[in-house]
């Protein structure tokens, strides 16, 4: 009987598997199932091999010793080099590409006895120019981008768990759009060996799945240590709602507003955050160190092959080639500075409460959304955590983003499974 496993969290599919109340193999049939449902609608995979799939499960099956991730379907975004399927980075520059071994990651989870899927689509090179997937809420909705496919495949409860990665917002915009929940790490958590660079500066392995639990069973993987759940009993929360406040939709504003009143109505503290007025600028220098960074790791497929990249990511190939290299360090020396200074900007709190996103997904597949209120906390490479709290107009999911200290990710998961407790 498969119905229903699919929609069950990794934390309870691996216990299951492990225990024998189900099969690993009747998982993945449950997903697969649900995929030859919905992926016409969803569009979320980019590879699928059923079989493949399959007899990974019955491996697992088989084996005598069951790991912490026992029978767990994962999908894997495609610029994430994996052994046995092709890897393709959203362009026709890498059709059939296949990698000979597979990316830290992934192998971390193989090992833990995790079944890779499949592969999910991503944007061109991880980058701004959508591939086909769409909002599983509403198909006429983007799902967000790049982590496009990853997001939308958790949310539709095709798989419990993805990977995924973040350059500007690329983890935490999708999970908010498609109404998941989405972990961007320390910047530097997790190996980035096996997946393609967007912009090294600022890369980011991350995670979609469906609750924060899922979340830290597969960071404890990743990242070959426990991850635990450390909180305060009256947790001090920094609420910043940035300089796009005004700008941003109302259902984000009532998101986080909402949020912070019924946190402090449960004990939590709960007081204003204003950031430093030289933080404004990392956004815009966000461009600049991704233009550069981008035009240097993709030098062989732009001398091979341009004419297939996407105009869009052409501009930016150029604009980082004729950047000035003064440009590129002035940027880089900025981010440092700021960096530097995020002690003095939590002043006493454990964790920031503010936008995850200007509001719900935008209507149409070409653009992915605005990145504003991510890749602010990527250039400061801390750890953030989106969780599902509100509704837009077009009853679309709106999060919200919890922020740490770098290095604090325990306490964040602690702070984020209170602060689910709250909102549920």
């Amino acid at each position: 009987m498969t119905a229903g496993l699919n929609a069950l969290p990794a934390t309870e599919i691996a216990a299951g598997v492990r225990s024998g109340a189900f099969s690993a193999e009747a998982v993945a049939d449950a997903c697969l199932e649900r995929i030859e449902i919905r992926e016409g609608i969803v569009g979320a995979w980019e590879y699928l091999d059923a079989d493949l799939a399959r007899n990974q499960a019955c491996a697992v099956d088989r084996a005598g010793g069951k790991g912490a991730l026992a029978g767990v379907p994962v999908g894997v975004k495609d610029i994430i080099d994996t052994c046995d399927m092709p890897t393709g980075m959203g362009s026709p520059i890498y059709a059939g590409n296949r990698p000979q071994a597979d990316a830290s990651c992934v192998a971390r989870l193989r090992a833990a006895g995790a079944v890779v899927l499949g592969k999910t689509v991503t944007c061109e090179f991880a980058g701004l120019t959508p591939g086909r997937t769409a909002n599983p809420h509403d198909p006429a909705h983007t799902p967000g981008g790049s982590s496009s496919g990853s997001a939308a495949a958790v949310a539709d409860h095709m798989v419990p768990v993805a990977l995924g990665t973040q350059t500007g917002g690329s983890v935490v915009r999708p999970s908010s759009y498609c109404g998941v929940t989405g972990y961007k790490p320390s910047f530097g958590t997790f190996s980035l060996a096996g997946v393609f660079p967007a912009a090294e500066s600022l890369d980011t392995l991350g995670l979609h799945a469906r609750n924060v639990d899922d979340i830290a069973l597969l960071s404890s993987v990743l990242a070959g240590r426990p991850f635990d759940s450390v909180c305060e009993p009256a947790p001090v929360v920094g609420l910043c709602r940035t300089w796009w406040w005004s700008e941003a939709q109302s259902e984000t504003r009532d998101a986080v507003e909402s949020a912070a009143g019924r946190l402090a109505a449960a004990g939590f503290a709960v007081r204003d955050l204003t950031l430093p007025d030289e933080f404004r600028r990392l956004c815009e220098l966000r461009g600049v160190i991704n233009a550069r960074e981008r035009a240097m790791a993709m030098a062989d497929a732009w001398e091979r092959g341009r004419e297939l990249i996407s105009p869009r990511l052409q501009n930016t190939i150029r604009e980082g080639l004729a950047l000035p290299y003064g440009d590129y360090v002035d940027a880089l020396r900025l981010m440092d500075a700021c960096r530097m200074r995020i002690d003095d900007v939590f002043a006493g709190c454990d964790a920031i409460l503010t936008p995850a996103v200007d509001g719900e997904a935008p209507r149409g597949l070409g653009d992915t959304g605005s990145p504003r209120f991510q890749s602010l906390w990527t250039m400061l490479r801390t750890p953030a955590i989106t969780l599902p709290a509100h509704a837009g107009p077009c009853g679309l999911p709106v999060g919200i983003q919890l922020v740490a200290r770098w290095g604090c990710d325990d306490l964040l998961f602690g702070i984020c499974r209170r602060v689910t407790e709250v909102l549920s």
